[in-house]
């Protein structure tokens, strides 16, 4: 047996030469993406849908091919060049070593291998006249409907080529009209959602951040096919890249009412010095195509990066009490000790020192020191970190600690012995954002610096847990002493010696969970979380902001991997409504126990009891947002367990009118035909139900025809439902 699927392997992993107008079939369970070369030797898309039946003749799809004379060209090529026939946006800029600014790429090969999760397409294109290969790659994850693309570029010229443009895909759509919900941001407004109509011409969407990328626009968009998004009906095609840097979408919509959607790299001062051999990867772009709205596209996103992105997407989470909003600075020992006992008598898994503990010339007091030194300070913690390791571990509870390795304040050690290490224009005024600024991660030498601070960290405290790893500024001075002749390298090469230090602590320390943090949610793709645990959502913890804002994130990220913390944020909204907001994701604390009443501090216990027997459902990827925010007073998500046989209801009231019609609640994805009990669980100490059908058995056929009441009309008022089958 294993040899028969050896040979099998081998023979699929053989590159096909094809002649003209042979096919590449890229498919998932429900998708299909169809490439075909014409008779120009060129490669087209002919075909983006959902899975066609195997008695398709793809030859016959896509509009018939036009000599690129004609003035009304409608070739869909998969990899443009800009300077060719092609006059819409374009997936490639090149100049190369003689000057000459653009190619002409012809299909080569192609090869299909299986790999883990999936069958990945490999297609090799090659300018005739010029030593210039690029080599398209195509991942289809068949049962989570999810497709992956991304592009190499090398070349044998005998001096540097200059690409300025480097798309990880091109994709082409044909419908009637198209809605592009994009999320906008900023900090402490992460994930704001906005719809708008795509016309002919061109919509950008985009970032130059550098670093905390994210901060005014989120890396994900959702374009309604045929009509606007919706979230349980209707075509749309969902996408996110992979890259934690300045990212850029264009959607183009040409003369002929067709949409192209170039993903990728923002190319803007970015023309990359390409040395000969050398090979230039982009960044992952995934997509999801849903014939079934955005519901069943993000239940594909969840259920795809648990099993194949998230780092330990299969192994629990922890919760945590963090120390910030306690103390800010101020801390000492002694209070970090009493702090770490509080989180012992809360019940969470662990304890969070955040910022504030390093830093002996420029002790860390406030932000505008210290960042760089990574010294404990000796007079706040004498015995160190391994004292805090200890005790919190002989109290049951483990620790993490805050860092921001990639920073650093001009008022420290480290930027008086090594300037030439930080990102600053060396012939103007430097602009600082947040007291800092940020290291030349294109350097190797600060790569080793970064990874030595968290391998000292390890190695003097084996049994550390965990890192919440921040960077609070984005890149304000773009000039790289390191780079020197070829600036247009230095945001692509910073994010790639990033990832050359997280590879690094990834082989070292497996076992460490780590938090991406970025001045709220300014980083959150899928390719930093090959590397971290979990991501910190948003600064903001106002519960009733925070349900936009994860409302907006559930579009695509599972539960497991936003961060929620219960704050004293919105001190209007009870301990129990806070609580019940952040159920909805990965939960910790950062708040004074000792501020809480009895019942509070009660209630607070048995929430978090509840949470841990049932984080197999809250965590599940089968997510249905039944009530949004956005269209009214109220918010209510379900979750369901894949076998369908639990589900947990979170439903909240936030501002309900006077006298508001409020008609029960239809719950999804249930099991028509079983009989399930209602109970309402996680309700404060003395209080009984509110729900009409607590503790009553229905079907999976009424909960989801008829509805239950599950909404009222109180302020900031939320109720948890556990839906159990019989």
């Amino acid at each position: 047996m294993k040899k028969t699927f050896f040979t099998l392997a081998t023979l699929l992993s053989v590159p096909v030469l094809m002649l003209a107008h042979s096919n590449i079939s890229i498919t998932t369970n429900s998708t299909q993406l169809v490439l075909q070369v014409k008779d120009d030797g060129r490669l087209y898309q002919t075909y983006l849908g959902p899975r066609l039946s195997a008695d398709t003749n793809l030859d016959d799809l896509g509009m018939p091919y036009v000599k690129p004379s004609s003035s009304s060209i409608k070739g869909f090529e998969a990899y443009p060049v800009m300077g060719t026939e092609d006059y819409y946006e374009p997936a490639f800029e090149i100049r190369h070593a003689d000057g000459n600014p653009t190619s002409v790429l012809s299909y080569v090969s192609h090869e299909q291998k299986q790999t883990k999760g999936g069958t990945e397409t490999i297609i090799h294109l090659k300018d005739k006249l010029y030593p210039v290969s690029i080599t398209l790659h195509y991942m289809a994850y068949p049962h989570e409907d999810i497709i992956s693309q991304w592009s190499e570029i090398s070349h044998q010229e005998k001096g540097d080529v200059t690409i300025s443009r480097y798309a990880s895909s091109m994709l082409y759509l044909e419908d009637s009209q198209y809605f592009l919900n994009e999320f906008g941001s900023d900090w402490a407004k992460e994930m704001q959602m906005q719809e708008s109509q795509l016309n002919y011409g061109r919509k950008i969407v985009d970032t130059r951040l550098g670093t905390r990328t994210n901060m005014f626009a989120q890396p994900f968009f959702e374009v309604g096919l045929g009509g606007k998004v919706r979230e349980n009906e209707g075509r749309v095609i969902m996408g996110t890249i992979g890259w934690t840097g300045n990212f850029r979408f264009t959607f183009e919509v040409d003369h002929n009412n067709a949409l192209r959607i170039v993903s990728g790299i923002n190319p803007d001062a970015s023309a990359y010095a390409l040395k000969r051999g050398q090979t230039f990867r982009t960044p992952d772009f995934y997509f999801t195509l849903s014939q079934n709205g955005v519901g069943e596209g993000s239940r594909n996103f969840q259920r795809w990066a648990l099993n194949h992105q998230l780092y330990k997407g299969k192994e629990d989470r922890l919760v945590l009490l963090n120390n910030w909003e306690n103390t800010y600075f101020d801390f000492n020992e002694d209070k970090l000790t009493e702090l770490i006992l509080e989180a012992k008598d809360l019940g969470v898994d662990m304890f969070l020192l955040d910022d504030g503990w390093f830093g002996n010339k420029y002790p860390r007091q406030s932000d505008n020191a210290g960042l760089g030194d990574w010294d404990v300070t000796k007079d706040k913690l004498p015995h160190g970190i391994p004292y805090l390791v200890k005790t919190s571990n002989d109290n049951g509870v483990e620790f993490g600690l805050w860092i921001e390795p990639e920073m650093v304040n001009p008022k420290s050690e480290l930027a008086e012995k090594h300037p030439d290490w930080i990102l600053k224009l060396p012939n103007r005024d430097t602009f600082y954002f947040r007291n800092q600024l940020v290291l030349d991660l294109t350097n190797p030498q600060v790569q080793d610096y970064v990874y030595r601070i968290i391998d000292k960290l390890m190695k003097e405290n084996p049994r550390l847990k965990f890192f919440k790893w921040d960077c609070n500024s984005p890149i304000t001075n773009i000039y790289s002493y390191y780079e020197k002749q070829h600036q247009g390298n230095l945001y692509y090469d910073y994010v790639r010696g990033f990832y050359k230090v997280l590879d690094r602590i990834h082989t070292q320390y497996p076992e460490l969970h780590m938090m991406l943090c970025s001045g709220g949610g300014g980083r959150c793709d899928y390719e930093a979380l090959k590397y971290f645990t979990e991501y910190w959502c948003s600064d903001n913890t106002d519960p009733v902001e925070r349900l936009f804002i994860q409302w907006g994130y559930s579009h695509f990220m599972p539960a497991k991997a936003m961060c929620a913390h219960v704050t004293e944020w919105n001190g209007r909204a009870s301990i129990k409504f806070r609580i019940d907001v952040a159920f909805a994701c990965k939960l910790g604390f950062d708040i004074g126990i000792k501020k809480l009443s009895a019942d509070e501090k009660e209630y607070c216990q048995q929430a978090i009891k509840e949470y841990n027997r049932l984080k197999p459902v809250l965590y599940s990827p089968e997510l249905y947002r039944l009530v949004s925010p956005y269209e009214g007073n109220h918010c209510v998500l379900q979750r369901v367990s894949e076998d369908k046989s639990h589900a947990v209801v979170l439903a909240y009231d936030i501002h309900p009118r006077y006298n508001e019609n409020i008609l029960p609640t239809k719950l999804q994805g249930l099991d028509a035909n079983a009989r399930y009990r209602v109970k309402e669980i996680s309700m404060m100490p003395g209080h009984g139900s509110w729900l009409p059908s607590d503790n009553k058995v229905y079907t999976g056929d009424y909960l989801m025809k008829m509805g239950i009441k599950v909404l009222s009309s109180n302020d900031m008022v939320s109720h948890i439902i556990e839906v159990t089958r019989e």
